[in-house]
């Protein structure tokens, strides 16, 4: 197995924006190599405490690995962050100090050819974050219909050549079933016309590869009602950062949270507030991004966005003004 190996994208201002008490529990439900739990592990003290949560089981034994010598106490889950209030039912840690969110796929996962996540190496179609999950690209590829094909190309990758790329698709399997990434990409490269290829920056596979991993692991399905969950186990004080990579999560990320961060919610014409909704988080400034240093060495830093939320106390009644307004 190859060595696991993903640089975490501004773990600094990630970390520093988290870690509000070395004696906390911190939960990061995107564990990957460790890189954020190992930077938060340095900034606790011995009674603190890291909950780490992957379904890839690559990637528990990185965490494993590098965790092992840190002073806090880490806990390691097998599973799916859409499980969130599960495992920390599980783990007796129903109110936390921090929680983090690194998004989307990991560098492990692309630089693993097997795995079939980058449009770059041949490999078998999978795509799977959980390769003990049932469900993968292949499927998606050979039985999924065109108008199906065509709506995850065009809700998950943006891409404006979806509904010709599904048709070759289903054009070049009624002959014999799609095996193989690299099939994959010739059968996308031969829908899009050339003059658009030379046209456009990037890949023309880039996209559709992406809309087709985030189908197969439901990546951006599961994502709201965590970011909910996870503001639901704070305690006051309590922070979330959350790193998105591309617009979709972003998007669902931005939503998320100003609806959480929002508190009267009746018509401006009313004098008084009725509707008795109150925020339950305050955003901590603008989305940052990475750093010109940062940038310069690490291309996945490029499209990353850092939101950063505090968990409110609860709301004390003070009258029948609306002090919003």
């Amino acid at each position: 197995m190859a060595e696991f190996h993903h640089i975490s994208v501004m773990l600094e201002e990630t970390v520093r924006g988290l870690v509000t008490d070395p004696a906390g529990t911190y939960v990061d439900c995107t564990l990957g190599g460790a890189g954020h739990a190992h930077r938060i592990a340095e900034l606790l003290s011995p009674e603190g405490r890291i909950i780490g949560i992957d379904q890839d089981a690559a990637a528990i034994a990185a965490a494993q690995e590098r965790l092992r010598d840190v002073a806090c106490r880490v806990d390691i889950v097998h599973d799916n962050f859409r499980n969130l209030a599960a495992i920390l039912q599980a783990q007796q840690a129903e109110q936390v100090t921090g929680i983090v969110f690194d998004l989307g796929v990991s560098s492990h996962q692309l630089d693993t050819a097997e795995r079939g996540f980058s449009y770059m190496q041949d490999a078998p179609l999978d795509m799977r974050m959980n390769p003990e999950a049932a469900f993968s690209a292949d499927d998606v590829v050979n039985t999924y219909s065109e108008e199906d094909l065509d709506r995850i190309f065009h809700d998950y990758g943006e891409e404006r050549w979806g509904r010709r790329i599904a048709q070759f698709i289903v054009q070049a399997r009624a002959s014999q079933p799609i095996k193989t990434t690299g099939e994959l990409v010739d059968i996308v490269c031969k829908a899009v016309p050339k003059a658009v290829r030379r046209a456009e920056h990037g890949h023309p596979a880039k996209r559709i590869f992406q809309a087709i991993r985030i189908e197969v692991n439901d990546e951006l399905g599961i994502l709201a009602e965590a970011f909910r969950t996870a503001v639901h186990h704070l305690q006051p004080g309590g922070r979330l950062a959350i790193i998105t990579f591309h617009s979709l999560e972003d998007r669902i990320a931005k939503q998320t949270l100003k609806e959480l961060a929002r508190g009267c919610i009746c018509p401006p014409e009313l004098p008084v507030c009725v509707c008795h909704h109150h925020p339950e988080i305050k955003l901590l400034g603008k989305p940052r991004q990475a750093k010109a240093q940062e940038l310069a060495h690490n291309s996945r830093s490029h499209s990353a966005k850092l939101r950063l939320a505090e968990k409110l106390p609860p709301y004390e009644e003070s009258g029948p003004e609306r002090s919003d307004r």
